[in-house]
């Protein structure tokens, strides 16, 4: 009988150690290149070994938190392509086999409604008040900015934000994203009006103030929260809200701005105060759509501003992993031409391999997986491309989130290969 549990252990011990995470499935475009699905290196890798390691500590072992940072313009502040990345990584420990949910918090949000402008898909925000906003789009913005390159104001001591995360698949018994602490980013110009957190357990609390910001321990786990203000003189002006749990897990923030570029980025003054709070272990960084639309589109000058976002990011954890993503195919439209390709997104490829060659990251070539030039046509005639043929469906975006997924999973099974575990 002893002999028969040990050999049960063993052979579960082998299964648990030899078990990958899964690939997802994804549709068979005819016009697409999926073949091509992979993270390629040139140069240091060492620091997605750093966070393989991580990903090994917490898959197989059930400790520690991985955070990934997907850093955009309006692909991202969409926020469907994020969500599809943030979802099938939080299902690897389920379909893994080894562990639960890996939900971590959801980590950082931004009320884009109180801005007047779209939310991400992954939460809803309802706002009461009057508000004013900054962004980081704006030559000279009226407010000092933050990693989510966006800034609300009031003055308004009835105004609120209630933010609410959506199931995660939306499904009928989907389960929702959930947190225990919530850190209210922002300061009062006046200095006498500050934020209190209305809790789903019907408490009214007050933060721990720290460095421009406010920190709320919740008395339960919560998927919405409410954020309203006391105290007299105003304006109050909110930059972000990070949304935290204790437990082991991954999490993926995603930070983008309709019509965001690397000189956009350069704006916010608080960037590395919320890099430091994010802490990405992987930083995805997709930017560069904006920056190519110009026609006299400078490869050098796009990477000499990388380079400055890159120190930047470095100088609060020189460890972080850095994953370039080209620039999806996209048209321009004038009047004698109509729609065109734009021919700069070849040029911006050229640059983002140049920087991962130089900076020690990897390059997932969106470009060439989706088709290469002129595909994004394909891809509207397809239904997952909007007419302005430089943004996606939402069944677009799930499809890069997917690939996007299946890549970094790759190397991922290579590294668990090559080290046994």
């Amino acid at each position: 009988m002893r002999r028969s549990v040990l050999t049960y252990i063993l052979l579960l011990s082998a299964v648990l150690l030899s078990a990958q995470p899964p690939l997802k499935t994804v549709p068979d475009l005819d016009f697409a290149r999926f073949s091509l699905n992979h993270i390629a290196f040139d140069g240091d890798s060492s620091a997605f070994g750093k966070l393989f390691s991580k990903m090994d500590t917490l898959f197989l072992e059930g400790k520690g938190k991985v955070s990934v940072l997907h850093m955009g313009g309006s692909h991202v502040q969409g926020g469907t392509m994020t969500r599809a990345l943030r979802n099938d990584l939080l299902s690897v420990g389920t379909e893994f086999g080894v562990l639960g949910d890996l939900d971590g918090g959801r980590g950082l949000v931004f009320p884009f409604s109180a801005a007047k402008t779209n939310n991400p898909s992954s939460f809803k925000t309802r706002v009461e008040g009057e508000w004013t906003s900054a962004k980081s789009v704006q030559r000279e913005p009226s407010s000092r900015l933050g990693l989510s390159g966006m800034a609300v104001s009031t003055s308004d001591t009835t105004a609120s934000l209630r933010i609410v995360l959506v199931p995660r698949h939306q499904g009928p018994e989907d389960v929702h994203m959930s947190f225990s602490s919530v850190r209210v980013l922002g300061w009062s110009a006046g200095g006498g009006m500050e934020p209190v957190v209305v809790s789903d357990c019907g408490d009214t609390l007050a933060g721990v103030p720290a460095d421009s910001s406010w920190l709320f321990s919740l008395p339960c786990l919560q998927d919405s929260v409410k954020i309203a203000f006391r105290g007299g003189k105003g304006p109050f002006t909110l930059t972000g809200v990070y949304l935290d749990r204790d437990e082991p897990g991954i999490t993926v923030s995603g930070v983008g701005v309709n019509g965001a570029s690397l000189v956009a980025y350069s704006r916010c003054q608080d960037l590395e105060r919320d890099l430091a709070l994010v802490h990405p272990d992987l930083a995805v960084l997709a930017i560069g759509i904006n920056d190519a639309m110009p026609v006299d589109f400078s490869g050098e000058a796009f990477k000499a501003r990388y380079r400055a976002l890159i120190a930047r990011i470095r100088s609060v954890n020189p460890d972080c992993a850095l994953l370039f993503v080209t620039n999806n195919d996209s048209f321009r439209r004038s009047r004698k031409r109509g729609y065109y390709v734009n021919a700069n997104g070849e040029k911006a490829r050229a640059a983002f391999k140049e920087l991962c060659a130089e900076c020690g990251g990897g390059v997932w070539d969106q470009y060439e997986i989706m088709g290469g030039t002129g595909s994004m046509r394909k891809w509207e005639l397809a239904g997952m491309a909007r007419r302005d043929k430089i943004h996606f469906t939402d069944e677009g975006y799930t499809i890069l989130g997917d690939l996007l997924y299946d890549a970094l999973m790759e190397k991922y099974n290579e590294h668990l290969n090559r080290t046994g575990r």
